[in-house]
């Protein structure tokens, strides 16, 4: 099993509306990818966190292994919603271990 784990960062010109609206849209967006992407076992996406945080939004997800991570960064669903992702972060940071 492989965990892929991304924590981003909003572009600071976002409102706190607009946050609020891509977080909603990108949540339901990865989520939605649950069935649809073979070998893609659990996904999750994360909009509300402590204070202490200096993240804006967590993807947490489970792979069956490396070769569905690979399937999954191409499919065309995902490609959709990274589309999105990319156009409102300006930042990415991305963690990928074997469970």
């Amino acid at each position: 099993m492989i965990k892929h784990i991304i924590i981003w960062n909003f572009k600071d010109d976002l409102s706190a509306e607009e946050r609020s609206q891509y977080s909603a849209t990108i949540k339901a967006g990865l989520e939605g990818l649950l069935g649809v992407i073979d070998g893609l076992t659990d996904i999750k996406v994360r909009t509300e966190f402590l204070a202490s945080s200096n993240g804006d939004l967590m993807l947490d997800s489970t792979f069956k292994d490396e070769q569905s991570l690979k399937g999954y960064q191409t499919a065309p669903e995902h490609l959709k919603v990274a589309e999105i992702v990319r156009s409102v972060v300006s930042q990415r940071k991305c963690v990928d271990y074997e469970i």
